[in-house]
C-alpha cells in the first residue's frame, strides 16, 4: 500500500470531517484547507486580554485556581528519587503554614521517575486521604521526539505500566514541517493506543506541539487540529526546553481551535501552556484568556493546565501577602 493509500484511524468523531477513510492525502487536503491565521488580529486580541484586571476580591480565588491547575514539574537530567518525593510532598501541601491552600493538579516527571511519584502519593493515600493529584510522565523520546516509533511506544507503555495517569508526548516536528502529516497523525494514534491500561481504560494523552519550532501561526493551527483529530485529550504548547515556549497569542490560538472543535462535535479538549509562565500576574492573563475564549467551564484540571515549576512559588508568595499584608522572605517557599 502506498503512502497516500494508507488508511489511518482517528478518533471516531473525526470521521465526519473526511470524505471516506482518513489517508495521508485526505488529511493533507483537510489541514491545508484550514483558513490562515490573521497574525495581527490574533496578537491584538491577546494583548487586549492581557490588560484585563481582576478585582482584589476575586484575586485570591484566581490564585487558588492557578494552583489547582498546575502540573508541578521536574524534568532535569539530575532528577533523583528524593527530588521527586519532595516534589510530591510540595504538591500535596504547597504551603505548610496554610492548610486551606489547594493542591496542584499533577506532578510531571520523566518516565523512570513515575514509580517514585506513585509511591509517594500512595504513602499519602495509605494515611487515609486521597490527594487527587495525577502523575504525568513525558514520553516518546522527550523533548526531541527523535526516536523510532517502537521506542516511543515502549517509552509510553512503560510509563503507563508504572502507574502514570497522563502521558505528555511530543510530535515529530521534522515530519510535520516536511508535510508528512500522516506520519505525525499515525504516531499520535499509536501512542494513544499505547496509553491503554490492562483494565481497558486509557491514560490521558497530552500532545506537545513544541510551538516554538513550528515557525508560523498557520502551522500551529494545523498541528492543533491534527492532534485533536488523531485522539489527543489535551494539546500542549511546549516542552519548556525550546524558546519561545508558551506565549499568550499561541495559547489563544490553540484555545480557539478547541472552541471550534467543541462547537462542531460537542467534545471538550484540554489546553496546556507550558514553559516560561513564572508569575501570578502572567498566569492570571491566561485565566482571563481561557474564560473569554472557551468559557469558565474550562478552568478546571480536566481541561486546562499550567506546565510550570517556579510559578507555584510566586503564587504562594502573592497569596501570603493577601493574608498578612506583606511579602514573606525568600525562605518562605521551598526551592525546587
Amino acid at each position: 500500500m502506498t503512502e497516500t493509500q494508507k488508511v489511518l484511524v482517528p478518533r471516531p468523531t473525526a470521521l465526519e470531517f473526511f470524505d471516506g477513510p482518513v489517508t495521508d492525502a485526505s488529511l493533507r487536503r483537510y489541514l491545508e484547507g484550514i483558513p490562515g491565521v490573521d497574525a495581527v488580529g490574533l496578537e491584538q486580541r491577546a494583548a487586549g486580554l492581557g490588560t484585563r484586571s481582576i478585582k482584589t476580591t476575586s484575586k485570591k480565588r484566581a490564585l487558588d485556581t492557578i494552583i489547582s491547575l498546575i502540573d508541578l514539574t521536574t524534568l532535569e537530567g539530575a532528577d533523583t528519587p528524593g527530588k521527586v518525593r519532595s516534589l510530591v510532598a510540595k504538591a500535596i501541601t504547597p504551603d505548610a503554614s496554610d492548610q486551606s491552600t489547594p493542591r496542584v493538579a499533577a506532578v510531571c516527571v520523566y518516565g523512570d521517575m513515575v514509580p517514585y511519584a506513585v509511591e509517594a502519593l500512595g504513602v499519602h493515600h495509605a494515611r487515609g486521604t486521597d490527594s487527587g493529584i495525577q502523575v504525568a510522565a513525558v514520553a516518546t523520546a522527550f523533548p526531541s521526539g527523535r526516536a523510532s516509533l517502537a521506542v516511543k511506544l515502549s517509552d509510553t507503555a512503560d510509563a503507563v505500566d508504572a502507574g502514570a495517569d497522563e502521558i505528555d508526548m511530543v510530535i515529530d516536528r521534522g515530519a510535520f514541517l516536511s508535510g508528512r502529516y500522516g506520519q505525525v497523525f499515525d504516531e499520535i494514534v499509536a501512542v494513544k493506543e499505547a496509553c491503554r491500561r490492562s483494565d481497558g481504560s486509557y491514560a490521558h494523552l497530552k500532545v506537545i506541539l513544541e510551538t516554538g519550532e513550528l515557525n508560523t501561526y498557520d502551522n500551529i493551527r494545523r498541528a492543533s487540529w491534527l492532534a485533536i483529530v488523531a485522539g489527543g485529550d489535551f494539546i500542549k504548547t511546549s516542552t519548556g526546553k525550546v524558546a519561545p515556549a508558551a506565549t499568550l497569542p499561541v495559547t489563544l490560538l490553540m484555545l480557539e481551535v478547541v472552541r471550534d472543535w467543541h462547537r462542531l462535535t460537542g467534545e471538550k479538549i484540554g489546553v496546556k501552556p507550558a514553559g516560561g509562565i513564572r508569575t501570578s500576574k502572567d498566569a492570571i492573563k491566561y485565566l482571563v484568556t481561557v474564560a473569554e475564549t472557551v468559557g469558565e467551564d474550562w478552568l478546571q484540571p480536566d481541561l486546562f493546565r499550567f506546565g510550570a515549576s517556579s510559578l507555584l512559588n510566586d503564587v504562594l508568595l502573592q497569596r501570603q501577602k493577601m493574608t498578612t499584608g506583606h511579602y514573606s522572605g525568600a525562605d518562605y517557599v521551598t526551592i525546587d
